[in-house]
């Protein structure tokens, strides 16, 4: 199983970050060890000062494919969830300076939180969910699947070029603007289309 990420596919999250558009999809990789086990709380690494929250929605690949068209696309996952791209943000400041790989500020254990997964066919359109991150109880992040600058089906064709997809692969396809640092005892909470996908405790 790998962890497809997508970067920068939303534009508010693009300005806040004072960073340049992309012309492509932007794609790194998180290794099966990033994913933050069940009912764990997540501890901040001590390397880093400054972890950041990512909410994205989450695609499941259900079997092998690749270069494969947007119009196939959608036989290709049947299960939509939430997830988080917990991010070493100092640690990428770093990284991105130098021109350097993303993978010790994206990568590393426990970085990337899996939420209950849900047929994709619950929803009326996959292009238009809403989605929110909650610290401590207030709404830190909100999102919608229609502002993605690569829709659901454009992205999973985009990687299919450089990866073959499968079964049991996932995609994280990109957060909205609103990101921000965690501390020690705040409590996450992630919730898709007024439905919660997953809570996470931050340890110090």
């Amino acid at each position: 199983m790998k962890i497809i990420c997508i970067g920068r596919n939303y534009t508010e999250h693009i300005e806040e970050l004072s960073n340049e558009r992309p012309t492509d999809p932007i794609v790194f990789i998180k290794p099966d060890s990033a994913v933050l086990p069940k009912e764990q709380d997540f501890y901040i690494p001590e390397f880093t000062n400054a972890v950041h929250y990512e909410v994205e929605v989450l695609v499941k690949i259900k079997k092998v494919g690749k270069h494969i068209a947007s119009q196939f696309a959608p036989s290709y996952y049947d299960e939509v969830g939430l997830g988080i791209d917990f991010t070493a943000r100092d640690v990428q400041s770093q990284l991105k300076e130098k021109g350097l790989p993303w993978e010790k500020a994206k990568g590393f254990d426990g970085s990337a939180v899996i939420g209950k997964w849900l047929p994709k066919a619950k929803f009326e359109d996959i292009n238009e969910l809403s989605f929110e991150l909650r610290k401590n109880g207030e709404t830190v992040q909100k999102g919608n699947t229609k502002l993605m600058l690569w829709k659901i089906d454009e992205l999973i064709s985009y990687v299919s070029k450089f990866f073959m997809l499968k079964k049991g692969d996932i995609i994280f396809t990109g957060t909205p603007a609103g990101v921000g640092k965690i501390s020690t005892n705040d409590y996450l909470s992630g919730i898709l289309e007024d439905e919660e996908m997953f809570t996470v405790k931050i340890k110090g």
